[in-house]
């Protein structure tokens, strides 16, 4: 805005000798710059960004960035993210997500809700928490007698996968090796947050003067041990989603099943799990953006993102028990099932481990449409 705002202004002192053809040009430009404003509201993209940021950002990351608001998701308000994570970094993680984890596709591309506009609102807003300058990092190489093995060994020693996971998944914190993950995470951008850490969060420095501190060559045998992992993202665009519920119910002529909620809100997976063997009538409803849909969901569910519900929740039954579902694991289910009640639902309830916990119990799922 402010080298539109110059741009015009130095426009203007140029072609004062041509009254004419000033106002002339004057008028356009004030004419565009109206039909953006009618567009955006006169909001700025800061403003814009954190009106999408609570509709789809919020309830993981924290209302202001904090983060560990659910399923441990990362802090973006920290100053060494921000520092590292620039703004192509921020993009690519909203606009792809981070498949198989709790993070999902917001971006178009993916059948999400946000275009690139949006994204990139939503990435000025987020990096107007920033307060450090960014950090130079994406020249550093590993040495090239860095070692996998040595990497693996330092790995377990220092604690990498009680947080990560053995192999860089299935810990509590940052899949390390999901593939959107090691495309735009650089070597300097790993060393640098092994280094220093998130300060005020679990992921301690590794160079603070302590017992743990790892020296350079362990930093770049870590590194290429995750660099190892690296794999190719799924870059295939999704077309655009409408959800179906035509054939939602499951078991249409089978029993009530007879939930109990804990706290009026939550059913177990084990329950659900019992109910479906019985052959008990009931809808399975998958909260998450269809692109998670698509890359694994519980067998019989049915597509409808928090976000697409108002669409279809007139073709609802509400004599039929609702099981909303997400990964991470109440906080889009949530949304869903918080709509659902609203509109009048009352046999609804939200899965309480959430689908990663359906998976792990080696519970039926599906892949696809």
């Amino acid at each position: 805005m402010d080298g539109r705002v110059a741009l015009a202004l130095a426009c203007g002192v140029w072609l004062s000798a041509c009254p004419a053809a000033s106002e002339t040009e004057s008028e356009t430009e004030s004419e565009t710059g109206a039909e953006a404003d009618t567009e955006t509201g006169g909001q700025t993209p800061e403003e814009r960004g954190a009106a999408l940021y609570s509709s789809y950002c919020g309830f993981c990351h924290g209302d202001e960035g904090q983060g560990y608001a659910a399923d441990n998701a990362t802090a973006l308000n920290n100053q060494e993210f921000l520092r590292l994570a620039d703004e192509d970094f921020l993009a690519a993680a909203i606009r792809y997500g981070r498949p198989g984890t709790t993070m999902s596709a917001w971006g178009e591309v993916k059948a999400g809700p946000l275009s690139d506009d949006d994204i990139a609102d939503l990435v000025a807003f987020i990096k107007s928490w920033q307060t450090v300058e960014d950090a130079e990092v994406d020249d550093y190489a590993i040495a090239p007698d860095s070692s996998t093995l040595r990497g693996e060994t330092y790995y377990g020693v220092f604690g990498c996968e009680d947080c990560h996971g053995e192999l860089g998944r299935g810990g509590p914190y940052v899949t390390l090796e999901n593939p959107w993950f090691l495309t735009l995470a650089s070597d300097g951008y790993l060393r640098e947050s092994i280094v220093n850490g998130r300060p005020g969060t679990p992921m301690a420095s590794y160079a603070d003067g302590g017992m743990n501190d790892l020296t350079s060559a362990q930093l770049d045998d870590i590194i290429m041990l995750i660099r190892s992992w690296e794999r190719e993202p799924n870059t295939d665009p999704i077309g655009p989603f409408v959800p179906e519920v035509s054939d939602a119910v499951l078991n249409p002529d089978g029993p009530d099943p007879g939930f109990e909620l804990i706290d009026d809100r939550f059913i177990g997976v084990d329950a659900v799990k019992a109910a479906l063997d019985q052959g008990a009538k009931l809808i399975i409803l998958d909260a998450r953006p269809h692109a998670d849909f698509l890359d694994g969901h519980i067998e019989g569910a049915v597509s409808i993102p928090f976000f697409d519900l108002d669409t279809v929740i007139d073709e609802l039954p509400q004599d039929v028990w609702i099981v909303n579902y997400c990964g991470c694991p109440h906080a889009v289910s949530g949304q869903s099932f918080d709509a659902l009640q609203a509109a009048g639902f009352e046999t609804i309830a939200v899965l309480d481990e959430g689908y990663y916990e359906w998976v792990e119990r080696g519970y039926p799922v599906a892949i696809g449409g």
